[in-house]
């Protein structure tokens, strides 16, 4: 069964559109285009990056809040492939997508400067209007968990954690792999139920993700077989797992290039939550774990051996052993900031190993400070 979901067109969206008379910048502009073309209100005019890819913000004077944006498209250009929608101010990945967006909702963010980055495209696209909110304009918005805080929850960045696990709105049952292609909402209902619960490597994942495929607004239930599996780069956003099983994610990608889990949380994991067997980057924001052995490990003895690399920011860690695990032989880098831990004064922050070869084990070197392979320092770290 293959799930493919095709974006919503734009629609209005809640209060005044916050692009009205705000600023515009951008990475470049095709001939005849201008950045303010995406900002004054008129859908006859547009912007086009001089190449295939490129980014266009709009920008204001002062912090202004925003939870929304609605993409407006001329017709005549390229397809979007892939996107991102960043804080300008600090480069932070509010959000991200493949194929052409549409309506988009995040977190609520006060920021100076809101980015669409046009990461992939068939053509050079053709944005009329950039519309921003400071709340509505989706068909599909990430709800807002609810239920009792257990700690207090950091905010800003990449993402907002919160601790608050998310209230189911149905269940569904499957008793197969779900296959994803383009993206997939859930509307947050309890997807259940594949594999023993247990640590097998042998079981069969939930849901498996094409190559550019974005999962999110989903509950795991248990048990959840092997999780996902990201066969390319994939986007898990606000996802939750009720008890994580053997992994809660796989990435397998080979291809290069970033995976983002953006938001969600999971629980009641003996080993790892996000395991890395391919190449190229992982990127962990705005994420919640509780319990669990590790949050992110890059294979140490797959059959092939890659260099890997993982950036965590703003993530709340509650009962877990290790935030990231690493080779440093192969040239592994994690990249860590602004992680909050709970019940977790020993905590290996990032573990140095020694990949091996298939069938052996691989061995801990030691824990990494500020360093080649372990770019994270003490005061990245807040104990509770």
């Amino acid at each position: 069964m293959t799930l493919a979901v095709a974006l919503p067109q734009a629609s209005a969206a809640d209060g005044p559109n916050l692009s009205i008379g705000a600023g515009a910048d951008g990475s470049s502009k095709a001939s005849g285009t201008s950045y303010g073309n995406v900002k004054d209100g008129n859908t006859s005019t547009y912007w086009s990056p001089a190449s295939s890819t490129g980014y266009v913000s709009v920008k204001w004077g002062s912090a202004t809040t925003v939870s929304s944006a609605v993409i407006r498209q001329a017709s005549g250009g390229g397809s979007i492939g892939a996107w991102r929608l960043l804080n300008g101010d600090n480069g932070a990945v509010l959000t991200s997508g493949s194929g052409s967006p549409s309506t988009i909702s995040f977190s609520s963010t006060a920021l100076k400067k809101l980015t669409l980055d046009i990461t992939s495209a068939s053509g050079a696209p053709r944005i009329a209007e950039f519309e921003t909110y400071a709340s509505g304009g989706g068909s599909n918005p990430t709800p807002t968990p609810t239920g009792p805080t257990a700690t207090p929850t950091p905010t800003g960045g990449s993402g907002t954690p919160t601790t608050s696990w998310p209230t189911s709105r149905g269940n569904v049952s499957i008793s197969s792999t779900q296959n994803v292609s383009g993206t997939f909402d859930g509307g947050m209902k309890t997807y259940c139920c594949i594999g023993d619960g247990g640590q097998s490597e042998s079981q069969d994942p939930m849901f498996k993700l094409a190559n550019g495929a974005t999962l999110q607004n989903v509950i795991l239930g248990s048990p959840a077989g092997d999780g996902v599996h990201c066969e390319g780069t994939c986007t898990l956003r606000n996802v939750w797992w009720n008890d994580i099983g053997e992994d809660a994610a796989t990435f397998k990608g080979t291809g290069g290039g970033t995976s983002y889990v953006i938001g969600g949380g999971a629980r009641s994991g003996s080993d790892k939550t996000f395991q890395h067997n391919g190449n190229g980057t992982v990127n962990i924001s705005g994420f919640y774990l509780k319990g669990a052995g590790k949050l992110y490990r890059a294979c140490g003895n797959c059959t092939n051996s890659y260099q890997r690399h993982v950036v965590i920011d703003n993530v709340i860690v509650d009962d877990v052993d290790y935030v990231a695990g690493i080779n440093s032989n192969w040239g592994d880098t994690a990249t860590i900031t602004r992680v909050t831990v709970y019940n977790g004064s020993s905590i290996h922050v990032c573990a140095k190993y020694k990949g091996v070869a298939k069938g052996s084990e691989p061995s801990y070197l030691g824990d990494g400070w500020n360093d080649a392979n372990c770019k994270v320092k003490q005061s990245d770290i807040t104990y509770r």
